[in-house]
C-alpha cells in the first residue's frame, strides 16, 4: 500500500508564558537525549516530553492529548511537545515510539487503530505485544449508527427491516477502511446478515458531510464528530456501541439494548510507551494522566465533546488490548478486509 505522507513536525502544546523559553529549546533538547533507560532515582519527567500522535492536528486523539499536555507541564515543570506523525493508519507513529528510548519521555497517544492494525496489516512495522507497553486507556468514545432524518427508519430494528426488504440497495459509510467505525458497521452486517456495501471516506468529516447529504444510508462515526449534528437534528442516531448509554446522548439505546448481545466497540485514546520502560515510570505516567482526566474541569470538557473518561490501570488496559486485538482480528478475517 502506498500513501502520501506529510510530516507535521514536532510542535509545543499550549503552555504557560514562563515556560515559552523552555519550549523554544525543546526540539534541540529532545535531539540530544541519549538512547538509554531512565536512570535509577532520577525524577520523572526530567526533560522535555514528546507526545507522538498518529493523526493530523484537530482530530479526537489530538484533542485529548492537548488537554493533558499543558497540565503535565504545570505539574512537572517540563514542556511537552506535540509530534503529529500521520500516515499508514497509525503505523508510522507507533513504529517510532517502539524504537524510542524506554524512559517514559516519548509517549504514543493513539486510537483504536493500534488494536486493529496487527491483523489488518501484514507488516505493521512493530509488534504491539513485544515493542510497546500499555499505560492507560485515557478515554473512550462510542461509535454511533447514524442516518439522515429522511430515511424511513427511526430505530435500528426498522433500519434492518428496510435493508432486508430492499436487497443490494443500501450502503454504509465509514471514516476509512480499517477504522473501528468501519469494523462496527461490518459487524452489524455480519450479525444481522445484511448486504450493505461499504463506502470508505477519507476521515470522519467527509463521512459526516455525506451522511448529511443523504449520500449513504447509514454511517458509523465516533460520537465526537457527529454530536452537534445529532443534537441539532441534522442526523438521527439509531444506536451506540458502548455497553452503557453515552452520557452525551442518553436517549440513544445501545447495540446491546437493540438486540445484539455482546456488541461493544468504541474509539479509544490509548497511551503507550516503548517496551523496557520501568514499571515505576509507567505507573507514574498513568497516575498523572488519570489525575488530570478526572479533574472536574477536564472531565466536563471531555464529556461535552462526546468522550467518556476511562483512565484505567496499565494491567486493565493491557487486558483490553489483547481482547480487542482478538475481536477486531476476527472481524477483519471474517469480512476479508484489506487495507486501501
Amino acid at each position: 500500500m502506498t500513501r502520501s505522507i506529510r510530516h507535521c513536525p514536532a510542535a509545543p502544546f499550549p503552555v504557560r508564558p514562563p515556560l515559552v523559553a523552555l519550549v523554544l529549546g525543546a526540539v534541540a533538547a529532545m535531539a540530544s537525549v541519549p538512547v538509554s533507560a531512565q536512570p535509577a532515582g532520577e525524577p520523572f519527567p526530567s526533560r522535555p516530553m514528546r507526545f507522538v500522535i498518529p493523526f493530523a492536528p484537530g482530530g479526537p486523539v489530538d484533542v485529548v492529548a492537548r488537554l493533558i499536555a499543558p497540565r503535565i507541564t504545570e505539574q512537572a515543570g517540563q514542556p511537552v511537545l506535540g509530534d503529529n506523525r500521520p500516515g499508514a493508519g497509525g503505523n508510522i507513529a507507533a513504529g517510532m515510539v517502539a524504537k524510542a528510548a524506554p524512559d517514559g519521555h516519548t509517549v504514543l497517544f493513539t486510537s483504536s487503530s493500534i488494536v486493529v492494525n496487527p491483523t489488518l496489516f501484514e507488516r505493521p512495522g512493530y509488534d504491539i505485544f513485544r515493542d510497546l507497553v500499555p499505560v492507560t486507556r485515557a478515554t473512550a468514545a462510542t461509535i454511533v449508527f447514524v442516518t439522515h432524518p429522511q430515511l424511513p427508519a427511526k430505530t435500528l430494528k426498522e433500519f434492518i427491516a428496510l435493508v432486508r426488504a430492499h436487497p443490494r440497495k443500501y450502503a454504509y459509510g465509514s471514516p476509512s477502511t480499517g477504522t473501528t467505525g468501519h469494523l462496527s458497521c461490518e459487524l452489524l452486517n455480519l450479525r444481522a446478515k445484511l448486504d450493505l456495501e461499504h463506502v470508505p471516506y477519507n476521515g470522519a468529516a467527509p463521512l459526516t458531510t455525506a451522511l448529511m447529504g443523504n449520500q449513504v444510508a447509514i454511517g458509523c462515526p465516533g460520537l465526537p464528530t457527529v454530536l452537534a449534528q445529532i443534537r441539532s437534528g441534522q442526523l438521527r442516531a439509531l444506536a451506540s456501541t458502548l455497553p452503557q448509554r453515552a452520557a452525551a446522548i442518553p436517549d440513544v439505546p445501545t447495540m446491546i439494548e437493540s438486540g445484539f448481545p455482546g456488541f461493544s466497540t468504541d474509539v479509544m485514546t490509548g497511551v503507550f510507551v516503548p517496551a523496557g520502560t520501568p514499571a515505576v515510570t509507567v505507573d507514574r505516567l498513568q497516575r498523572e494522566i488519570a489525575r488530570i482526566l478526572t479533574a472536574p474541569e477536564v472531565r466536563e470538557k471531555i464529556i461535552a465533546q462526546g468522550f467518556e473518561v476511562v483512565a484505567n490501570s496499565p494491567r486493565e488496559f493491557a487486558k483490553q488490548v489483547r481482547e480487542e486485538v482478538e475481536l477486531y482480528g476476527r472481524i477483519v478475517r471474517d469480512a476479508k478486509i484489506k487495507p486501501d
